[in-house]
């Protein structure tokens, strides 16, 4: 993006913002996030998949803001679970759930489900939106299983439970670089930013 230029990430969890920030690796461009918009509440998410409350998240805060918008959508896909919990994961446990009151849930319905049926993945989907009219979206996904009781203390969300193929560690074990280096929000959101750049021409 070009020189300080203001934007917005449509989210109201600065663990997210703070994960998004760094992810899009965007110079001279000073965030904001909808937490800090006076008067600004979550919009209603009721589209049919990840691309569709992206959008609504990010079309949203271009409404309220006028800035650049970027917003992201997350599902975490258990193939035992016939895809559950799918694009409800951040409210699987319920719509004020914490993070362990969802992975409670999960580990749950996964009891006495052995390791090679617990394949799993997560899918992000980010989208921006400009005052230009533009509206870009771009996929990232990582595979990986699900383990039986959590590991690992940074992170946050399915992370503890969350082993990605290739490693041995959950990506409550890994440190931010490498989880930013290999994660599914770290390849939407890099694909975004480059398309950004080229968009913006910054």
């Amino acid at each position: 993006m070009s020189t300080s230029r203001r934007a917005v990430i449509a989210t109201f969890n600065r663990d997210k913002l703070a994960e998004l920030v760094a992810l899009l690796g965007l110079e001279g461009v000073e965030w904001t996030c909808l937490a800090e918009v006076p008067g600004a509440s979550p919009p209603v998410e009721n589209g049919a998949t990840l691309l569709e409350n992206a959008r609504i998240k990010a079309r949203t805060a271009l409404a309220l803001t006028g800035l650049p918008a970027i917003a992201d959508d997350t599902g975490f896909e258990v193939d035992a679970l016939g895809g559950r919990p799918g694009i409800h994961a951040a409210r699987y446990a319920g719509a004020h759930a914490t993070y362990a009151d969802n992975v409670r849930k999960l580990l749950g319905e996964l009891e006495g489900i052995p390791e090679p049926r617990r394949t799993a993945r997560f899918r992000t989907v980010c989208v921006a939106c400009l005052p230009e009219g533009v509206e870009l979206s771009t996929e990232g996904v990582l595979e990986g299983c699900v383990i039986e009781a959590p590991r690992g203390e940074a992170g946050f969300g399915y992370d503890p439970v969350f082993v990605p193929v290739g490693s041995q560690k959950t990506l409550a074990e890994l440190g931010t670089e490498e989880k930013n280096r290999i994660s599914h929000r770290a390849r939407a959101a890099s694909t975004l930013a480059a398309a950004l750049r080229g968009v913006l021409g910054g």
